[in-house]
């Protein structure tokens, strides 16, 4: 950004230096118009890939980045992530325009938590007095050549920043990292609640949101922190070498680096821009959302530096009613939509969307119907009736059941086995306990066991090795006929992974991964749907609804990779007699739906899956 800027171009009257001289700037070498025409046209010819775009962009000199933006008004087909089309602002930046479109969002089976999420906006106690401390001496170096309306709404965001480290518990004026917050624990807030609270309820918010876009302020904050080496904490103890100057850092192919720490999943940690009042303006901006449709959350953990301020949207229509209304047309897919009335009542009726404009269309699957084998188990081998509730699913009889099931799967099921259980902590108590009885080495002589890392970068060399286990037992023979994969319902192997042929001939469900009730984001949006959701005779409240709908979702996305062409075939089991209830089974994918098989007892299904996979690995 600073070397697309003109050498000759009048800085900003805060920024200029006065009795200074102007400082020499280089242009950007790609971001030169003639050039990015000739990639426009290039780009247009065919479709190309990110690689090939940077190939591309080598060749002819111009900025891939731009050059495939410039692209966008002649293209009759744009592809792009979802979330980029989702957010009104990134969506302006990259000139996406919606008017008279047709808008086909794919894999949208988690649409809605897409929304929310991108529109749910957390600071913590750390970035709000690193903001205060920037603007602060920004405001000191610059304060006389601002103009007054400038000033005024500076003082306001310094006013803003304080008062929300003041309603955490902390004081702006200290270092985040040493200040102990005499109150702990988690508040929910309405907005207006909130704003009373924090006594800012008299400041025009959007006001001040339009001066943050119009002024780019949080850019100039961190071109003035980089010039100048500013401190960005209180305490003056280290400089800002966050953000972009890490990245540019790990750029240089001369420079080595000691690897960076990859972040476990089990870490909830915020996001820091180089600016931290970037990261602010983003939540400001969420406050201007109507009063019932959003909640703010106040997380006091402690330390300031660890608390934080959470916006959470309540309401996602609000942001999905402008793409609804610009579109000609939008279609929204997936293989695993089911269950649809999240899409219909939540995002379409809150939008605004008539009824009859929604047209709901669901097919097949293309595989034979004697090509799988859905089975619901009630009990196990020693009758244990199998209900894994929070209550009774850590019971040692009820974990000692789930590895005599799969012990006994694994003789009659060739190949590839994925289990997958409701979190990565009862994986783990389960995997500790079946060692500590014996279980694990009785199934190891059958499967070779792997477990799913919880580090992302550790993802493809187990499915490598996951997958060469397969393939050589196939070829050798002998006792160990293929693999067993530990896997967790919502991680890194339940979407986007295709357990296709021999690497997934049968696929376990352990239990109901019902969200966490107690989660007050979740309490509140079961309260919010409640009172906005019209009540269906005969049907179970919103919010309830709510959750199934979310447990279902998730266990359809894991059970459907397993059946991923034609000619393959697979077995899915469910463990839990709660999957034979009406209300459940209407949530499944019809073509499991009509196929499935409740099972009162284990003998009968362990029959049927035997008789199974020994037709089916008979070659034809």
């Amino acid at each position: 950004m600073e070397m697309q800027r003109s050498k000759h171009e009048n800085r900003a009257e805060e920024e200029k230096p006065k009795r200074r001289r102007q400082e020499h700037q280089a242009t950007c070498p790609f971001y030169n118009y003639e050039q990015l025409q000739l990639l426009r046209d290039q780009v247009l010819v065919g479709v190309k890939d990110i690689e090939q775009l940077v190939t591309l962009g080598k060749e002819a000199r111009a900025c891939p980045y731009y050059g495939s933006r410039f692209a966008i008004p002649a293209a009759q087909l744009v592809v792009l992530p979802y979330q980029m089309l989702l957010h009104a602002a990134t969506r302006q930046a990259a000139g996406i325009r919606l008017q008279g479109q047709v808008v086909v969002i794919d894999e949208a089976h988690n649409l809605i938590d897409t929304i929310t999420g991108i529109h749910s906006v957390e600071v913590s106690g750390s970035q709000l007095c690193q903001a205060h401390s920037q603007l602060l001496q920004y405001m000191e170096r610059y304060g006389k050549r601002l103009k007054a309306k400038n000033l005024m709404y500076i003082k306001q965001i310094l006013y803003l920043l304080e008062k929300f480290v003041t309603v955490l518990g902390g004081n702006v004026k200290q270092n985040p990292n040493t200040q102990s917050l005499s109150q702990t624990g988690t508040e929910l807030k309405t907005i207006n609640d909130f704003l009373f609270q924090t006594q800012i309820d008299n400041i025009n918010l959007f006001k001040v949101r339009h001066y943050c876009e119009k002024s780019m302020i949080s850019r100039k904050l961190f071109g003035f922190t980089e010039r100048y080496g500013i401190v960005l904490t209180p305490s003056r103890e280290q400089p800002n070498l966050a953000g972009l100057q890490h990245f540019l850092q790990s750029l240089q192919p001369t420079v080595t680096k000691t690897p960076v720490t990859p972040v476990e999943d089990g870490e909830a940690r915020v996001p820091r821009p180089a600016s931290p009042l970037m990261h602010i303006e983003s939540f400001l901006a969420a406050l201007t959302t109507a009063n019932q449709d959003g909640r703010v959350i106040l997380s006091r953990q402690g330390s300031l530096s660890q608390s934080s301020l959470k916006f959470l949207l309540l309401n996602p229509a609000v942001h999905f009613a402008q793409v609804v209304k610009e579109c000609r047309a939008v279609v929204i897919a997936g293989g695993t939509m089911q269950p649809v009335s999240d899409f219909r009542e939540q995002l379409l009726a809150c939008a605004g969307v008539e009824a009859e404009r929604v047209v709901e269309f669901s097919c097949g699957h293309v595989i034979p119907p004697d090509n799988i084998l859905p089975l619901i188990i009630c009990s196990g081998p020693s009758s244990q009736q199998l209900e894994f509730t929070y209550q009774k699913r850590e019971l040692p009889q009820m974990m000692d059941e789930t590895g005599r099931i799969l012990c006994n799967l694994c003789t009659v099921v060739p190949g590839g086995v994925v289990c997958f259980f409701p979190s990565y902590e009862y994986q783990r108590q389960v995997y500790a306990h079946w060692d500590k009885s014996g279980l694990l080495a009785r199934l190891a002589v059958r499967k070779k066991i792997f477990q799913e890392p919880k580090r992302a970068n550790q993802v493809e060399q187990v499915l490598m090795e996951y997958s060469r286990c397969i393939k050589c037992c196939g070829q050798a023979g002998g006792t160990v006929t293929g693999a067993l994969l530990l896997s967790v319902v919502g991680g890194k192997m339940s979407e986007g992974i295709n357990f296709s042929d021999d690497l997934g001939r049968c696929v376990v469900m352990v239990g109901m991964p019902y969200p966490n009730i107690k989660s007050p984001e979740l309490q509140e949006k079961m309260a919010y749907l409640d009172q906005t959701l019209p009540r269906v005779p005969g049907q179970p409240p919103p919010g309830k609804a709510l959750v199934e709908n979310l447990c279902m979702k998730a266990v359809n996305q894991s059970i459907g990779r397993a059946i991923r062409h034609q000619k393959d075939f697979a077995s899915i089991v469910l463990l839990d007699q709660r999957y034979a209830r009406p209300p459940i089974l209407g949530k499944l994918p019809a073509w499991i739906r009509d196929r499935v098989e409740v099972r009162a007892t284990f003998g009968p299904a362990f029959a049927t899956m035997r008789k199974f996979h020994r037709e089916k690995s008979v070659p034809s």
